[in-house]
């Protein structure tokens, strides 16, 4: 996470395990002066609260023509106005250069980013850029604040990315500095969840239908018809549910592209692609013959058999959920002369029910009466139950899954190809994504 602490490193991402480590290093919670960027604290409590265990702060520094003021502890703080370059920061070929969001670039082991209040299309462009760019990242987007329905469907027009999800709108607390309601952005308390959602499910878990912790409720009640609006168009609404609190009913990411829809698809791909990445770089300068093809298919396999049986993919069977090919059909004696190894991988991932459908059909004395209820689900049952002189079914509707596709290669890529890992100067690997439908078994 990016934005201002009361005091603590600049532009240093620094590993933070619990909220009262925070404190320590960082500080405590803002009051107004702080700006539109006072939320940082509140964010990674709620991060914490929601499960979340680790969480990498860098606090930027305010624009230079900000005043000092000197905080409780006796230590200054230039943290008035903060521009949008402050926080987005400054790149550079060295890694202690680099300021802001990019210097999160220096560690490795981000998986998700929030810069809380940052929703000027300025910085939640660079956020997902900086998320493209790393390849392995996938970006929390916050709403602006008080936005209407027409506003926040405007906010998501501006982007057309599978690396990043908005939702929607911002969340109530007590906050703890002055026992006060205040309104804060929903993305540490989203980060938490998701964080909380990988180590209790996998990623292949939509972070969906999961009470947010630590909150009074939304800023702005939606209602089921106005989700029924949202949804569809990419904005995952946070939803008062009676006697339940507060839910994230919603798991979809701001591409217009069908293919990279849901959030728990497109992180599954990420963690997948950058698992074999790493599971595969003793493949470097071993003698590229069907002896290595052969030990090349097995790891794969081997790791991607673990992943079904998580039950992250589709199918009955390994054969069902995935396929590996290392031979001579998925390269050429060219490729072979010129260093290549090319692999081709598909696996079949899962998609969640975002809407069940219960058909409830009453039958007494010859009549019929069915009250019907509309949506889309991913399997297919069928049950009949008998209630006195009533029965009862009940069925699911049935859907085609899709089968992802990527190539694993030796070549370099253009800007338009989607992924470019380099194993060392004469290896690389290419990942390009098709599908394939492929029916899947009712139950």
């Amino acid at each position: 996470m990016v934005g201002l602490t009361q005091r603590g490193p600049y532009n240093k991402p620094t590993l933070i395990m619990s909220f009262p480590e925070f404190q320590l290093i960082f500080g405590g919670y803002l009051d107004e002066g702080y700006g539109g960027y006072r939320y940082l604290p509140h964010a990674v409590e709620g991060f914490f609260q929601n499960g979340g265990q680790r969480v990498y702060v860098n606090r930027v520094a305010a624009s230079e023509d900000s005043e000092t003021r000197r905080g409780s502890a006796g230590e200054n703080n230039c943290a008035l106005r903060v521009s949008d370059q402050n926080i987005i920061g400054e790149d550079s070929g060295e890694a202690r250069r680099r300021t802001g969001l990019r210097a999160l670039s220096n560690v490795a082991d981000i998986k998700i980013i929030a810069i809380p209040n940052g929703t000027s299309q300025k910085i939640q462009d660079a956020m997902i850029e900086h998320c493209e760019q790393m390849r392995n990242r996938f970006a929390v987007l916050d709403p602006r604040k008080l936005a209407t329905l027409d506003e926040i469907q405007g906010q998501r027009s501006l982007y057309d990315s599978r690396n990043a999800a908005l939702y929607y709108p911002w969340i109530r607390i007590r906050d703890p500095a002055t026992g006060e309601i205040l309104s804060i952005p929903p993305s540490g308390h989203i980060c938490g969840i998701y964080a909380r959602n990988d180590a209790q499910r996998g990623a292949h878990k939509a972070p969906a239908n999961e009470a947010i912790e630590g909150v009074l409720g939304p800023d702005l009640q939606i209602s089921k018809a106005q989700q029924a609006i949202l949804n569809p168009r990419g904005i995952n609404c946070l939803r008062e549910l009676s006697g339940r609190g507060l839910h994230v009913m919603g798991a979809r990411t701001t591409s217009n592209d069908p293919l990279w829809k849901y959030i728990n698809v497109r992180r599954l791909f990420l963690f997948l692609e950058e698992s074999i990445e790493r599971g595969t770089q003793w493949v470097v300068f071993e003698q590229n013959n069907e002896k290595l093809w052969a030990r090349v298919k097995q790891t794969v396999s081997q790791f991607l058999t673990r992943v079904w049986r998580d039950g992250a993919l589709m199918g009955n069977t390994p054969e069902q959920a995935f396929f590996v090919k290392c031979d001579h059909t998925t390269m050429t004696r060219e490729d072979v002369d010129k260093g290549r190894l090319i692999v081709l991988i598909g696996f079949a991932p899962l998609k969640q029910s975002e809407f069940v459908i219960f058909r409830i059909s009453q039958l007494a004395g010859g009549s019929a009466r069915t009250q019907r209820y509309s949506g889309s689900g991913n399997s297919k049952r069928r049950r009949k139950s008998d209630c006195g002189n009533k029965k009862f079914f009940l069925s699911f509707n049935n859907r085609e899954s899709k089968i992802h596709i990527f190539h694993i290669a030796s070549t370099k890529l253009s800007p338009f190809q989607p992924l470019i890992c380099s194993l060392n100067p004469s290896f690389s690997i290419h990942i390009s994504v098709s599908q394939f439908s492929i029916p899947t078994s009712a139950t």
